[in-house]
């Protein structure tokens, strides 16, 4: 499988960095096929028209938007491209913001940047730039017909893109079923919490993600290894599953001067201030 997802460019300011973006977490999954017990036949799904009852072939297969009840408007692939064809060859960066300030719910799957042949200035500068200032880059992407809203921090030597949910995505607390009562009904003595304290300080340890096992994929594959060894495969017949995975097109390398930007923010800045005064001085002389 292709871990090349995207081809585009970093917007940042007026510099061009050329990127691809990469899959950043491996399928570790164990992945069951459904199979007919009676012949060992794999089950296929297969796509119906409602109307006739027929299978449809996948080359007539549109997408349909329903606008008022039993009514649709078909968009294309030119439509899609159409909404917002920048964005799907950019990831625009809007921000720059602390990390900490991030809430980890809006964290949702981790890529790596990396850059293309001839863009590996741009691209340290910008993760050096990361470092030095202790920040982290939000930015929007389009990945296929689907826009994201991303954050792009520094790891070590390189630039990792987290697509992020955004605020509308999580649910807030107060919706969270029964969270109120529960609150209410907790009580617990001030020994009880000085002993929570300790035994937390106990089995305080240092962080190291690579000692927690995914056991249960362990024990599952030890399983079917078992299986395997005792004869007990059988010959499925299926035709093979096709990947299709779609990319955007490549942004032309373009080193702008850094001070070009920087000049224009300061502009905009100063801009936005006059326009503040202005108003207000309006709104006292009215």
């Amino acid at each position: 499988m292709r871990s090349n997802i995207w081809r585009g460019s970093i917007s940042f300011g007026l510099l061009n960095i050329p990127v691809t973006l990469q899959t950043a977490d491996q399928d570790k999954d164990i992945h069951f096929s459904m199979l007919d017990k009676k012949d060992m036949s794999r089950i296929n799904y297969k796509k119906f028209s409602a109307n006739t009852g027929k299978e449809v072939p996948y080359d007539r297969i549109v997408k349909g938007f329903e606008y008022e009840k039993g009514r649709y408007v078909v968009m294309n692939d030119a439509d899609f491209q159409k909404a917002n064809p920048k964005a799907t060859q950019t990831i625009d960066i809007e921000d720059f913001v602390l990390l900490q300030d991030v809430d980890p719910l809006l964290f949702q799957r981790p890529y790596y940047l990396v850059p293309q042949k001839g863009a590996e200035k741009g691209y340290y500068l910008l993760r050096e730039a990361l470092k030095k200032t202790k920040k982290v880059a939000i930015a929007k992407i389009v990945i296929r017909v689907k826009q994201h809203l991303v954050m792009l921090m520094p790891r070590e030597d390189y630039i990792v893109l987290e697509i992020l949910r955004f605020a509308h995505q999580i649910k807030d607390v107060s919706d969270v079923s029964s969270m109120k009562e529960l609150s209410k009904r907790a009580s617990f003595s001030a020994r009880e919490l000085k002993m929570a304290e300790e035994l937390i300080a106990g089995m305080t340890a240092k962080w190291k993600p690579e000692k927690y096992k995914d056991t249960y994929y362990q024990d599952m594959m030890k399983a079917i290894d078992n299986k395997v060894r005792q004869g007990k495969g059988q010959v499925v017949r299926s035709a093979p599953k096709e990947e299709h995975i779609e990319t955007t097109s490549n942004v032309v390398d373009l080193m702008p001067l850094l001070k070009r930007s920087l000049a224009a923010s300061r502009s905009n800045g100063k801009t936005k201030g006059t326009t503040t005064r202005r108003k207000t001085a309006s709104a006292r002389s009215a």
